[in-house]
């Protein structure tokens, strides 16, 4: 028995080597984005988890083929922003550890402290073809929502592959009433938790447990954003709260800004480009609901995107249940003026470089092997992805929803016990 037990542990410790292969994707049409652009009738080699080569040629001897003639073969694509595995049920609290209205803490909370894998909105965002997520939090009380991470979407125990990566604030009309009413109010305190993280832990020693406006321990989680190790992530809207965060750039130019929503963004476009600040829209926001988004069109990220500026694509809106729609939000950019390249990179490979990791959202030779096989494009509302690879391992394509569908599809098969008429 024992020595079964340990024939057995070895031969699952010598898996990963006694069993990888080489696997080609051919035939296909290749996105790459990279400079050999889009790739006609191409192949794709990937082995143990990395591609081996991306180009016209056949494929390796020995190695699994995979024909995909006709077909669109992409890299994963990427959520810019999402809280994807934060939250089962949004209105069941036990649930949903997207934010914490009743801590004293901000900065210091961590969304993959909360994270689950086996969260069931993992799957459906998975067979729609993203391989890999930034969740972030929601700031409760205060202005700060602590530090979001990166996950991929195996669903596995070790999804999280990067914690701590971005920490985000709000300002505009959110971070006002957060604040006490005003936006002086808000940027007041912005300025204050900057100067607490810089006086940490000097400041600190004397005893005081808080500082203007940080904790202590949320003045030391800050001190990796104020001295630019990590991007802080500004959700504004409106055009002219947007300009004054910019002037951050000037006079705290060691931090470095992503904007979030910058719905009226199209409106200071150049001067965005000129602060080399990135943004992640949703390029559907075109309604004037509230006084901050008057100025709201459906042009926003094209215009953004002819300025000169870095756009990623989400929707904070549908972050828990619903990142999955960012395909259709790429495609209506695509259809209010953004390029297709552009619209495909803000979901897949512009993500992956504002989080500081470049061998994802690109199909090159070293790249994560994090692969796509998709029956059409993959901006077409009606196509969808017939193969998912995270790191080289293919996933399972189905989800709670795939599985709901396929048990009632047939009507004429016997109803559970529990649907039948008593």
């Amino acid at each position: 028995m024992i020595r079964s037990f340990l024939l057995v542990a070895s031969l699952l410790a010598l898996a990963p080597a006694a069993f990888a292969q080489t696997v080609a994707i051919t035939g296909g049409k290749i996105v790459t984005n990279t400079a050999q652009g889009v790739i006609e009738n191409g192949t794709v080699v990937m082995r143990d988890g990395k591609i081996v080569s991306v180009g016209t040629g056949a494929p390796p001897s020995g190695a699994t083929v995979i024909e995909a003639t006709g077909k669109w073969i992409t890299p994963g694509l990427f959520a810019a922003f999402s809280r994807v595995g934060l939250s089962e049920l949004d209105s069941e609290n036990p649930t949903n550890d997207t934010s914490a209205p009743g801590s004293e803490f901000q900065a210091s909370l961590r969304a993959a402290d909360g994270f689950n894998p086996d969260d069931t909105a993992i799957a459906v965002t998975r067979i729609e073809g993203f391989t890999r997520a930034a969740i972030v939090g929601e700031p409760g009380q205060g202005l700060l929502g602590g530090y979001g991470a990166l996950v991929d979407m195996s669903g596995s125990f070790d999804s999280i592959f990067a914690r701590d990566v971005v920490m985000i604030a709000r300002l505009g009309e959110a971070g006002a009433e957060a604040a006490g009413g005003s936006r002086p109010a808000a940027w007041q305190w912005l300025l204050s938790a900057i100067n607490d993280a810089k006086a940490y832990p000097r400041s600190y020693i004397t005893g005081h447990k808080e500082g203007d406006a940080l904790v202590r321990q949320d003045a030391m989680a800050f001190g990796p954003v104020v001295t630019g190790r990590v991007p802080l992530l500004i959700e504004v809207h409106k055009a002219s709260d947007i300009l004054q965060v910019l002037t951050l750039r000037q006079r705290e130019p060691q931090i470095k800004i992503i904007l979030l929503g910058a719905t009226e963004g199209w409106r200071v476009a150049d001067q965005i480009a000129a602060a080399e600040v990135p943004v992640i829209v949703n390029p559907l926001q075109n309604l004037p609901d509230r006084f901050e988004v008057l100025a709201a069109t459906l042009e926003n990220a094209g215009r953004l995107q002819r300025a000169g500026v870095t756009v990623a694509i989400a929707d904070p809106n549908e972050a828990t249940h619903n990142t999955r729609f960012l395909l259709q939000l790429a495609g209506n950019a695509v259809a209010n003026g953004m390029t297709w390249d552009g619209a495909f990179k803000a979901i897949s490979s512009v993500p992956a470089a504002l989080y500081g990791q470049p061998d994802l959202g690109v199909l090159r030779q070293g790249a994560i092997a994090d692969v796509v096989i998709w029956n059409g494009d993959p901006l077409e509302l009606m196509n969808s992805p017939d193969a998912v690879y995270i790191a080289g391992v293919s996933m399972p394509m189905e989800s709670r929803q795939t599985k709901l569908r396929d048990r009632y599809l047939d009507l004429s098969e016997p109803l559970p016990q529990a649907y039948e008429r008593q």
